[in-house]
């Protein structure tokens, strides 16, 4: 079974900023949106495609061939599955004008869709990849809604070899796509998007087919592992099923000690800088002291834009004290500790 062999990464997933929500067209005016079904069933990799009648109109300004094609976009109002936004994109006018028209054409609504979706806005061109900044945002409309019964939907699997990932060593992601249901594959090539970056958000960033049992092998370099990984099947407008991750990092951190000995209570700066990307949420490090029970925290820092860190150490009495700088478990980077140095209290 697919879902036996290869084992989803455990890194932890961090959402991309959301996108800020451009105005709607002012001049498109909707009328009505009529979907040719109510309820659909559709199974595994299948579409099935939902006939969709949409009544708009713009200013008599409006040149009458202008405005030939339209999208309608349907939002998650009920259930769950793997995707929130289905796309009846490339409608074309069919009837009239600009300033009177009726755009028709098709919804294809995959297994991933399982849930009901409602009619949620309307927007110009001929497919919807979300809202970049480029055109107007969808003009609200509240059309109808399609219950949708998804069966053997399709789920990804990913893992990353090495599962931990050496800074500036090349490494390999193994993707799987296999039937949720049974946990096997569907016995056909299947196009997959494995990529990073950028590319993850971008339609044409090129897919590779699978083989039958469902797998794809992709290379990456070792520059730029830090970035976002997604594997995405790509729907005719939006994706229909995706998985974003990070590959996981060693913790590394290397510190010394500003000086080898101090008067008993005097603070010494410990200095010392930490492998990997900056976040702009505080990536937390410690000093820890050797005790005869173990290691205990004594200070603790936040690693800068630079990577550098810096801590205080506190030699209690006269005598040899040994520390350590300790880095827990932060996103996608593992806990890592430093090498021991020892701190004379005089």
């Amino acid at each position: 079974m697919v879902i036996a062999a290869l084992a989803v990464i455990a890194s932890t997933m961090v959402a991309a900023p959301a996108a800020q929500a451009m105005p709607p067209d002012p001049d498109l005016s909707v009328t009505s949106v009529t979907l040719g079904r109510t309820s659909v069933a559709v199974s595994g990799m299948n579409m099935y495609p939902v006939a969709v009648t949409l009544k708009a109109s713009y200013p008599p300004s409006s040149p009458p061939t202008a405005h030939k094609v339209l999208a309608v976009i349907l939002e998650r109002s009920g259930g769950v599955g793997p995707i929130n936004l289905i796309v009846a994109g490339n409608l074309v006018r069919t009837v009239g004008t600009a300033q009177n028209g009726t755009w028709t054409g098709n919804l294809n609504v995959p297994s991933t869709a399982n849930g009901t979706f409602k009619v949620s806005g309307v927007v110009e061109g001929d497919s919807y990849t979300g809202d970049d900044g480029s055109k107007p945002g969808p003009t609200p409309f509240a059309g109808p809604s399609l219950a949708i019964r998804g069966v053997h939907i399709p789920k990804i699997g990913v893992s990353v070899v090495p599962r931990v990932v050496p800074f500036n060593a090349a490494y390999q992601v193994r993707a799987a796509i296999y039937d949720s249901a049974t946990g096997k594959a569907y016995g056909t090539r299947i196009l997959l998007q494995v990529v990073r970056s950028n590319l993850c958000a971008e339609y044409d960033a090129g897919s590779k087919y699978t083989n039958t049992a469902g797998l794809l092998v992709t290379n990456f370099p070792g520059a730029g592992g830090d970035v976002n990984h997604c594997v995405r099947v790509r729907g005719p407008y939006v994706d229909q099923l995706a998985f974003r991750f990070y590959p996981l990092r060693p913790g590394i951190v290397s510190a010394a000690p500003a000086k080898p000995s101090a008067p008993a209570g005097q603070v010494v700066l410990v200095n010392g800088s930490v492998k990997g990307g900056y976040f702009p949420v505080p990536r937390p490090v410690t000093l820890q002291r050797l005790y005869s029970t173990g290691w205990r925290g004594v200070s603790s820092s936040t690693v800068r834009q630079s990577g550098r860190i810096t801590l205080t150490a506190q030699p209690p009495s006269v005598g040899n004290f040994t520390y350590r700088v300790y880095l827990p478990t932060f996103q996608h980077y593992q806990a890592g500790a430093g090498k021991t140095f020892v701190i004379r209290g005089t």
